[in-house]
């Protein structure tokens, strides 16, 4: 017997852009396990790299925040959709979110601690909110960027209300340059980074594990040429090299022009300017991204509840 549904199929179609049989027979391959099965698609060539814009998963809102600066983002899931939109659930997320600018430390425990600006802490507001709203709610992150000199630019791709939304991203720009070119500047760099999806400012802030990780689809690929080995390890070398440019934000192409890396778009700026730019830090932040939601088959389960009665 199978051990995935139709459902882990079309998952791993929009995951991948397979074909449908070629996802059928990879999870067939992999027992059901839908990572492993994008990597082996990958590995014979028919996938691309695992879409970075997947569907996801949690409800709720990503909500952003700078003062002077510093910035923070902060996420708060839900269970719907429905809730989110509530205004209440929206004034809550704002509040926490402005009341992280305070924070001394990422710790999401530690801003539960916090005062809450109507009275109590965030963390009787949270229980508050659950018990008057009927729906579980929880903080799930948070992160800082701060710079000595310049600017923190937020942005909110498709936002709900004022810096809530599905997808918010900070750019920590460190300047002395003027607010004038800062900000048009850091509002440019924050689309990219909206659109574009990088997993770390540069190379070396790649996750170790996300390298291996390509470091072994590259193998694959390169035993199937049947080439020498040291030809196939300069293949998977040049593979890694090409991921790396590919998803750390200084070299990733700028998707305006689509052929100017990040650095030298940020290094015109502070030529143009007089006055060195230096790209110090961002967020980017996608509601439930990492998150996996359990599917709920509503036939089986009313099956189930009358085979049980």
């Amino acid at each position: 017997m199978a051990n995935f549904t139709t459902a882990d199929i079309k998952a791993l179609r929009e995951k991948t852009g397979a074909g449908m049989m070629d996802a059928k027979k990879a999870l067939t391959e992999t027992n059901g396990d839908i990572e492993a099965a994008v990597d082996a698609l990958r590995a014979k060539g028919l996938a691309t790299a695992q879409k970075k814009s997947s569907r996801t998963a949690a409800e709720g809102l990503v909500g952003v925040a700078v003062e002077g600066t510093k910035g923070v983002a902060v996420e708060v899931n839900s269970e719907t959709d429905f809730v989110a939109k509530n205004d209440k659930f929206q004034d809550f997320v704002r509040k926490v979110t402005e009341t992280a600018l305070g924070a001394s430390n990422d710790d999401v425990d530690t801003l539960k601690g916090m005062d809450y600006p109507e009275g109590g802490t965030v963390s009787d507001k949270l229980t508050d909110n659950v018990a008057t709203i009927g729906e579980n709610q929880q903080i799930r992150r948070m992160k800082t960027v701060s710079v000595a000199k310049g600017t923190v630019v937020p942005y909110m791709h498709n936002a709900v209300a004022a810096n809530l939304g599905k997808i918010g991203v900070l750019v920590a720009l460190e300047s002395d340059a003027g607010e004038d070119v800062l900000e048009p500047l850091g509002k440019q760099l924050a689309m990219h980074i909206a659109a574009a999806f990088p997993q770390a400012l540069d190379a070396e802030g790649l996750d170790p594990e996300l390298i291996e990780r390509e470091r072994g689809i590259a193998r694959e690929k390169a035993a199937e040429s049947g080439k020498p080995a040291e030809v196939q390890e300069k293949m998977v070398d040049g593979a890694i090299k090409k991921f790396a440019k590919e998803n750390a934000l200084l070299s990733q192409l700028f998707v305006i022009d689509n052929k100017t890396p990040i650095s030298e778009v940020v290094a015109k700026a502070g030529k143009d300017a007089g006055h060195e730019i230096v790209l110090k830090d961002y967020v980017r932040y996608q509601l439930g991204e990492g998150i996996e939601k359990k599917e709920e088959d509503f036939a089986a389960e009313v099956a189930a509840t009358l085979k049980r009665d």
